[in-house]
């Protein structure tokens, strides 16, 4: 039997912990409807258990009471700030680092990335996150290979995913490397989970960070947030700014994660893809509206960052298309 050990981190969020107990805990169930024992051995370990607590039949345990697991998961935080959250989570990170030095796997789902990252063991391998969460990711962690736009990532023994859903595909991953193709396909068709999915940018959301206190940068992103649509250069921009174009850059990018032509790029396609979701503007009109004037250049960009065409993702996003596709569905249905 292999031994899981779910970690209930400190901020955890509550829908990571409980997507990964009902999928295992149907593995589980499969194998004793086929007459066979269960497969994991699923127990939940917290940093300290003064009072008794659980989910579900499964009681918490201290992490440092664990004998020997095969395979360590971290859930999500639930915490906006992450970072605080991987601090209060600070005593697992040692006995990761021990347990993964005994050969234990151990599977970061979404933002549980920021704890396995901080342990250092992913340094010089691939990992994935929340595609939200990458640019502050890959600020404190610049020796991490980071995959944005990665759904699931494998590098020796261990694991990362995505946001959200995401974190199913990694469970399907290791199921099927666990257990095989068909309890996974068995475990997809279970909870409805659409497994082609090969990235995730186009779940993305430029929200770059504006309360790191410094008022020169906050001006640069104001400047640039105002008139993106003019379609003027990074150096027209800023050209106004009291500092140099060196000075600018350098802290543009130690506050945002992001430089500041990074950040004029992304501001024009989040906005590209709002005019996508919410209006039926042509391509070539919500390219003008976003600050571009070139429609191959910003079919180009906007796939690189978007992962789909604008086409596609209009015909994946737009709200109105969405609604019409349900009402025909209902009347389809009738």
């Amino acid at each position: 039997m292999v031994k899981l050990a779910l970690l209930i981190t400190r901020k955890h969020r509550l829908l990571s912990v409980a997507a990964i107990l009902d999928v295992f805990e149907s593995v589980n169930r499969f194998y004793e409807i086929d007459g066979e024992q269960p497969f994991f051995e699923i127990n939940l370990y917290d940093q300290e258990v003064e009072y008794i607590s659980s989910y579900g039949s499964h009681k918490f345990k201290n992490f440092n009471d664990a004998v020997d697991p095969d395979l360590i998961f971290i859930p999500a935080f639930s915490s906006e700030d992450i970072f605080q959250a991987v601090i209060e989570n600070a005593a697992f990170m040692p006995w990761l680092e021990k347990q993964y030095l005994r050969g234990a796997e151990i599977a970061s789902f979404c933002t549980g990335a920021f704890l396995l990252a901080a342990t250092g063991l992913l340094n010089g391998k691939t990992a994935t996150t929340h595609i939200n969460a990458t640019i502050p990711f890959a600020s404190a962690f610049p020796h991490v290979l980071l995959k944005a736009d990665s759904v699931v990532t494998d590098d020796e023994r261990l694991y990362t995913s995505g946001g959200a859903t995401s974190s199913f595909h990694l469970m399907l991953y290791l199921i099927r490397n666990y257990c095989g193709k068909e309890m996974a396909l068995r475990i997809a068709k279970m909870f409805a989970i659409d497994v082609d999915r090969n990235q995730q940018s186009y779940f993305g959301t430029f929200e770059p960070a504006q309360d790191h206190g410094d008022g020169l940068v906050n001006l640069a992103q104001k400047r640039i947030e105002k008139e993106y649509q003019e379609g003027s250069t990074i150096e027209k921009l800023i050209q106004d700014i009291p500092a140099s174009r060196r000075n600018v850059v350098r802290r543009f990018k130690q506050a945002t994660g992001v430089t500041p032509i990074e950040y004029l790029q992304k501001t024009r396609i989040e906005a590209a893809k709002k005019l996508l979701e919410q209006t039926d503007q042509s391509v070539l009109e919500v390219m003008l509206n976003s600050g571009y004037n070139d429609l191959k250049s910003f079919r180009q960009l906007f796939k690189k960052s978007a992962g789909l065409t604008p086409k596609e993702y209009r015909d994946k996003f737009n709200v109105a298309r969405l609604a019409m596709g349900k009402r025909t569905a209902a009347i389809n249905s009738i």
